[in-house]
């Protein structure tokens, strides 16, 4: 089997390059000689004998489809050797996600692919800012504008991290530059058919950190206690894995074994440096107008905050992780129309929190707000946690006129509780409630 080893004369160098990429002068194809490339060793579990224990039996089951997930990524890495690919992540990228990508371009690095974590949007909630800046994760902001400026055929596909693209307004445009979807990891539930030479989708695990974990503790990348990338990209996995499970409170076997691995490495004093990070007088102000606005329903809490700048968005989730803490409260929703500096782009953003076993944040915001003409959901969500994205399209902008603009966010306040208290308390009358 042949490989073409492409040249990149222009190609930018990251922190993370210590290998050099073999090209022939001439272009040419090279022959690779697979069994001579020596390989991460995957650790192959025993599956006990029937002795009643069931809780082995399921930590082992879990183990081997682990093992299985990652020999099909080592085969689709080690048929991608010495390319170059990109990481997009959700346009507001969590810990999850953050740390994800960071392992997912540690393991790559094994077999020369050259990754670059990009989003779209802004890192706005502190923790995030602080892991970035604390850690060195090597993530970057392309904006749509960014992005005109790439060469994309310089890449040979990219991968999805934490999201299946429909929180991505960069993954059209890669789309339609012909890049192909090459590794889609995540634990959401299915949000479309996606092609991907490789598909690790597990909604019933609480965090892809989770599943990343897995992928270091059976061999895809040894990690190593003397090296401080390592220590670094364990610190963010455990904050990762910590923060999509509420702190572990929603965590199950197989999260707190990836906890379990994950403290042999990890800086304590580091993540504890990254939660200590200090809200902005910008999100208290947003979680204020949360309390003033908030109507209360059966238990449900729904807020709308009016406008927001794109670099505030996270203030939303924060607000939302606020509002259920509200005594006889099980669930609470906030949105908000965020917008760019130009206010040309403007998107309604919300969040939703649950601490009520019984309610499907997926399934909830599925049904409340419905799919766009394409078939793509405006949202979804995993246990506990939830959010929509809904464009504004033709309406965006237009906000030097006040009363425009406040007669606007009437519009769509109005129309967001109207579909979410159908749901909430479908015998009233929801605009009038």
């Amino acid at each position: 089997m042949k490989t073409k080893f492409p040249m990149y004369l222009n190609s930018p160098v990251t922190q993370f390059e210590s290998f050099s990429l073999t090209t022939e002068p001439n272009g040419e194809e090279v022959e690779i000689d697979r069994d001579s490339i020596e390989l991460p060793q995957l650790t192959r579990p025993s599956l006990p004998s029937s002795n009643g224990d069931g809780g082995i039996y399921l930590a082992q089951r879990g183990h081997s489809l682990a093992i299985q997930k990652s020999e099909e990524l080592q085969k689709t890495l080690l048929a991608h050797r010495h390319e170059r690919h990109l990481v997009i992540l959700q346009d507001f990228p969590d810990p999850d996600a953050l740390s994800s990508a960071w392992a997912y371009q540690l393991i790559a690095q094994q077999y020369d692919i050259k990754c670059e974590i990009i989003y779209a949007g802004t890192l706005s909630h502190q923790e995030n800012i602080a892991l970035v800046k604390l850690t060195t994760l090597p993530a970057q902001r392309w904006t749509m504008q960014t992005l005109k400026s790439k060469d994309l055929l310089s890449y040979q596909g990219f991968v999805l991290i934490d999201n299946q693209g429909t929180t991505s307004q960069l993954v059209p445009v890669i789309q339609q530059a012909g890049i192909p979807l090459v590794v889609l990891v995540d634990h959401h539930s299915l949000q479309g058919e996606l092609k991907a030479e490789f598909v690790d989708v597990r909604p019933y695990v609480r965090a892809t950190a989770t599943i990343f974990t897995q992928y270091l503790q059976v061999g895809l990348l040894t990690l190593d206690s003397s090296i401080n990338q390592h220590i670094k990209c364990a610190t963010a996995l455990m904050h990762g894995l910590r923060s999509d499970t509420n702190r572990l409170m929603q965590a199950q076997e197989e999260d707190f074994m990836a906890a379990a691995y994950l403290s042999k490495f990890y800086d304590a004093q580091l993540l504890n440096a990254i939660l200590q990070a200090n809200r902005s007088k910008r999100v208290m102000d947003v979680i204020e107008r949360s309390l003033k606005n908030r109507i209360v329903q059966n238990n449900f809490s729904i807020a709308g905050v009016g406008y927001l700048r794109y670099d505030d968005r996270d203030a939303i989730p924060q607000a939302a992780d606020f509002l259920v803490t509200e005594e006889n409260v099980h669930t609470a929703v906030v949105y908000g129309i965020v917008h760019d500096e130009d206010d040309e782009l403007e998107v309604v953003i919300g969040s939703l929190r649950t601490t009520k076993l019984t309610l499907d944040p997926d399934e909830f915001i599925k049904e409340a707000f419905g799919q766009d003409s394409t078939g793509r959901f405006f949202g979804g969500g995993r246990t506990g946690a939830g959010g929509f994205e809904i464009p504004m399209g033709f309406l965006s902008g237009g906000n030097e006129n006040s009363a425009y603009a406040r007669m606007k966010w009437e519009v769509f306040d109005s129309q967001i509780k109207q579909k979410l208290l159908k749901l909430v308390n479908p015998k009233d009358n929801p605009i009038q409630s």
